[in-house]
């Protein structure tokens, strides 16, 4: 029996006991739905509003599950599905979302409303949709009875949009046996992309950017402003940020990147296949890495460190110069680097100008390896149900909660089997967030089966 063919049965039997007559598929757009309406928007979270959604979910079904706040409201759930010696699976989720001006949107921010065939608020893409799919793939799991090769580990989380310092970085300190023998892991990252052609690719994230955001400090002497001195604390801010500017940091290439860039290049046009084919010979020519940042700026994000400068601050008064100012910057870097050497480069550059760099965050950089059980069922799964789709190993620019579980020695990846077509609106941290209802309920069973390549013997 195919993995489709057993999926359909699977997936039209009623399952929930309380009714008999929705399938898992079902369930889970209601669960979504829902989940989406449960404010968790971060600052300030109160995620512990999740924790009693998906606690009254496990008391239906029977599962046993521990909860802790780390903060007053910022709560973390998580449920354990006993099973044979093999090293664990986590099925990692982040409950918290970030914040929407709802003047931007057409709907309700934490509408949950089904139009046009999406489903839409925040969150529905980061990443309680992906969260929903975890959590009908593990009461499937459950309600099978089928006996397990390891232990699956269902856990939502408090404050991924905010580093996870109340969350899965708080647990690893305060709750470590929900990661003792854990040995693979899921979470966002990744996702599935259909071309105007067509053709189907699965990204699977192996290793991200690293976060370093820092604070640029300076100070000088203050005084009127009809009268400036040749520095000033802003002018010192304004001359490193220019510096920043006028000197990008040189492109470079890391193993994950290359395997990356060569193989979308089978799908690219003309006009971009060879240099993606072969991007180490690429990045040499300064056409060619302008080209890129102008009209690929995620693709430019993989072939090199940035720094976005986001918030500045100086005088509260037009006419007063201020004794001091700083701008903030969120620096990524490729994971082959240690951020202390990151920041020492960054000195040598700006240090001319007197401002001062402080460390606000600076994670520790990690990549997964792509031999194990896990990752193979990712790319045989899929190419069973999707025929002709390609998986390839993935570099996130952005950062999540993988980092804190890499570092541990868990194999972590960033894995969505939802698919969206070219063009698609998804509205990730933007406006009207959305996930078409119809992937969706296709990547409730891809989602399944996934795991139950790994899980069941």
């Amino acid at each position: 029996m195919s993995i489709r063919q057993g999926l359909l049965g699977f997936l039209l039997f009623g399952i929930s006991a309380g009714a008999a007559s929705q399938t898992l598929e079902d369930e889970a757009v209601s669960w979504l739905q829902q989940y989406i309406q449960i404010d968790t928007i971060n600052p300030p979270g109160n995620e512990t509003r999740a924790v009693d959604f998906l606690a009254e979910i496990f008391e239906a079904e029977g599962i046993e599950y521990e909860t802790a706040e780390s903060a007053p409201g910022r709560g973390n759930i998580w449920a354990r599905l006993e099973g044979g010696d093999e090293p664990g699976l986590i099925l990692l989720q982040h409950s918290d979302v970030v914040p929407a001006n709802e003047e931007f949107w057409t709907i309700p921010v934490l509408s949950g409303a089904i139009r046009d065939g999406f489903i839409l608020g925040r969150g529905a893409r980061d990443m309680k949709g992906l969260g929903t799919l975890q959590l009908a793939t593990f009461l499937a799991l459950h309600r099978s009875g089928v006996a397990l090769n390891r232990d699956v580990v269902f856990l939502a989380t408090a404050d991924e949009e905010a580093g996870g310092f109340y969350g899965v970085g708080w647990l690893i300190e305060n709750r470590p046996e929900i990661f003792e023998d854990i040995g693979i892991l899921l979470n966002e990252g990744g996702g599935g992309s259909r071309s105007d052609e067509g053709d189907v690719v699965f990204s699977v994230e192996v290793t991200q950017k690293v976060p370093v955001w820092l604070r640029l400090n300076a100070v000088d002497t203050p005084g009127h402003g009809s009268s400036p001195r040749t520095t000033s604390a802003v002018t010192r801010i304004v001359q490193a940020l220019n510096t920043l500017l006028e000197n990008p940091f040189p492109p470079r290439i890391i193993g994950p990147v290359d395997d990356y860039f060569g193989a979308l290049s089978v799908d690219m046009g003309a006009d971009w296949a060879g240099s993606y084919a072969d991007i180490q010979s690429a990045i040499q020519d300064p056409d060619f890495v302008a080209r890129l940042h102008a009209a690929r700026p995620g693709h430019n994000s993989l072939i090199r460190d940035t720094c976005s400068m986001t918030r500045m601050s100086g005088s509260t008064k037009i006419n007063v110069i201020p004794p001091t100012a700083w701008a903030e910057l969120d620096c990524r870097i490729l994971p082959d680097k240690p951020a202390a050497q990151f920041i020492s480069e960054l000195n040598d550059l700006i240090g001319f100008t007197g401002v001062e760099i402080e460390t606000i965050m600076a994670f520790t950089p990690a990549i997964s390896e792509t031999n194990t059980r896990l990752f193979r069922a990712i790319e045989s799964v899929t190419q069973e149900l999707h025929p002709g789709s390609r998986v390839l190993p993935s570099v996130s620019t952005g950062f999540t909660d993988s980092h804190f579980t890499r570092d541990l020695g868990i194999v972590s990846y960033g894995f969505n089997p939802l698919i969206t077509d070219s063009g698609e609106h998804t509205g990730v941290h933007g406006n009207d967030e959305q996930v078409g209802e119809s992937a969706f309920r296709r990547a409730v069973g891809d989602y399944y089966a996934v795991v139950r390549n790994v899980v069941i013997d």
